[in-house]
Order: structure tokens, then C-alpha cells, then sequence
């Protein structure tokens, strides 16, 4: 089978489909060395962009981590609130006091 367009030259037949089916694979090559050159950010960037089911994931787990970050502050706030609402009376209570005497 021929891989390419007619060839024009007078080599063999075999010569010249090894070079014209050789060609995607140089291609391939070139594109995985040039990825392989990109940092590892980079690199997941394209996969990402290869793959739509592989962009859902990574906006899953961006996700993810946000709201368990989101959360971690809740509880900080929460715990401040709560020594808020157990020391607040009393601070309350003795300042009225001290103000009334």
C-alpha cells in the first residue's frame, strides 16, 4: 500500500514507501520531543488539552481543593466565633459592671 502521493522518482517502489509512511512518524517524534522539552505544568496542559474527559478531572479536582481549602477557613472562623460567643458575655457583663460602679 502507498502512504503518499505518487512518487517521481526512479527508486524502487520499497525505497520510497518507507520514506513517505516514515514521515508521520518523524512528525510524531518531533511533536513528543517538543513536549518533552516543556515543563511538567506545560506538558499536563497539552494533555489536558487533548483529552476533554481529562479536563473535566483536573477541573474536579481543582474543585476539590478549593472547597477544602473554603472549608479550613470556615473552621478557623468557626472556632473564633464560638471563643467569641463563650468569652464575649462574660467581657460584657464585667465592662457594664465596672462602668456602672
Amino acid at each position: 500500500s502507498h502512504c503518499g502521493p505518487p512518487p517521481l522518482s526512479l527508486k524502487p517502489l520499497a525505497a520510497r514507501t518507507r520514506f513517505v509512511c516514515a514521515m508521520p512518524s518523524l512528525k510524531s517524534a518531533a511533536v513528543l520531543l517538543a513536549v518533552g522539552c516543556m515543563s511538567t505544568s506545560q506538558a499536563l496542559e497539552v494533555k489536558a488539552n487533548l483529552n476533554p474527559i481529562r479536563k473535566v478531572v483536573n477541573m474536579l479536582q481543582a474543585m476539590q481543593k478549593k472547597v477544602e481549602a473554603e472549608g479550613e477557613k470556615e473552621k478557623e472562623l468557626y472556632a473564633k466565633f464560638m471563643c467569641w460567643c463563650n468569652t464575649g458575655s462574660s467581657d460584657l457583663t464585667t465592662s457594664i459592671e465596672a462602668a456602672k460602679e
